[in-house]
């Protein structure tokens, strides 16, 4: 059985090794869509949600979480997040949410792109519970990456 790169020598978890790699442009890009009733995407629409602009709060969410993922999740390396771009689409019954996120660092940004799709679709779950509890969020996926070793990835 393969050991893990995760695992050392004395059986100890640790954060892979990534201090000998150049550091270069990384971006991707992800995407996904929170499915809600009538009611609540009207809330959004006409800005009458009693918690506030749901898609700008949303927004910052998700910046934050692009942000804050290496403290989510427990070995991703913290990275230099030079941009972030949140994107929503409103259809008659979803709200579809797309995130780029770009650094300059020794590992990809994938993982932070799929939190900050994540974050911003709970964040309108959140904000719009109240109105629609049955609310779906579905089809969080990577649809785009490119930067580092393993160059370009795009989701057919």
């Amino acid at each position: 059985m393969k050991k893990s790169n995760h695992i050392d020598n004395n059986g100890n978890i640790r954060m892979v090794d990534i201090g000998a790699k150049p550091s270069s442009g990384r971006m991707a890009v992800a995407s996904g869509y929170i499915k809600l009733n009538n009611d609540a995407l009207e809330s959004i629409l006409q800005n009458k949600n009693k918690k506030g602009d749901v898609l700008t709060v949303a927004q910052i969410a998700g910046i934050q979480a692009a942000k804050k993922t290496s403290s989510l999740i427990p070995l991703a390396h913290p990275l230099n997040i030079v941009s972030a771009t949140i994107d929503f689409n409103i259809k008659k019954d979803r709200v579809e949410c797309t995130c780029e996120i770009n650094c300059e660092g020794k590992t990809g940004v994938e993982i932070e792109a799929l939190c900050s799709t994540q974050i911003a679709l709970l964040t309108i779950y959140d904000m719009c519970k109240y109105i629609d509890k049955s609310m779906i969020i579905s089809d969080v996926k990577l649809l785009f990456k490119e930067g580092g070793k393993s160059g370009i990835y795009q989701l057919k």
